[in-house]
């Protein structure tokens, strides 16, 4: 299925186009930036769960698809989740208020942790760094994305106002996920 990497990139690329559609009509509504910064956001957070999602899927049904896109769909994850960073900064005038926002602001704080887990991660993420690194290394590193999915589902309950219960579902599914690896790696 050598189509299958492609179209895992275009379908991941589609909301982005669809925001600069919006943008460029002026269909943003009252607040653009917030509106880029949620979508940005979400989005990050739903490509890290599904990435996280293939393992569990290909142990359960045996398909081989969902290993061969994992990558694809943790690099939209960061790709997204830099995005809202961007756009944090933008709409906070630049990167002087950070170190306050981060000290001060305890969902600022877990969301900037979060991406800078998903740093190392991205950079490590072609075939060359597993050579470089060897798969075991490669592999311990790559476990970072737990604890930056974890993060990066908190950064979401913390900052949303009034119902929580987008931000509880994606909780569940991690919750699900992670349980299962825990389980897998018990039994």
């Amino acid at each position: 299925m050598p189509w299958l990497g492609p179209a895992v990139w275009t379908g991941g690329l589609v909301p982005l186009l669809v925001l600069a559609l919006d943008a460029g009509r002026g269909a943003l509504g009252a607040n653009p930036l917030e509106r880029v910064l949620e979508q940005s956001g979400v989005l990050a957070l739903l490509l890290l769960v599904l990435s996280l999602a293939c393992t569990p899927l290909r142990r359960l049904t045996g398909w081989t698809w969902p290993a061969r896109i994992r990558r694809e769909l943790g690099l939209l994850a960061f790709a997204y989740g830099a995005l809202h960073l961007l756009v944090y900064l933008l709409d906070q005038g630049g990167l002087g208020g950070l170190p306050a926002d981060i000290a001060e602001r305890p969902f600022i704080t877990v969301g900037a942790l979060a991406l800078a887990l998903l740093v190392p991660l991205a950079l490590t993420s072609s075939r060359a760094s597993v050579r470089r690194l060897g798969f075991g290394r490669w592999q311990r590193l790559h476990y970072l994305v737990y604890p930056a999915a974890l993060l990066a589902a908190l950064h979401f309950y913390w900052g949303l106002k009034g119902d929580k219960t987008e931000a509880l579902m994606y909780a569940l599914a991690l919750g699900t996920l992670l349980g299962w690896r825990v389980w897998k790696f018990i039994k």
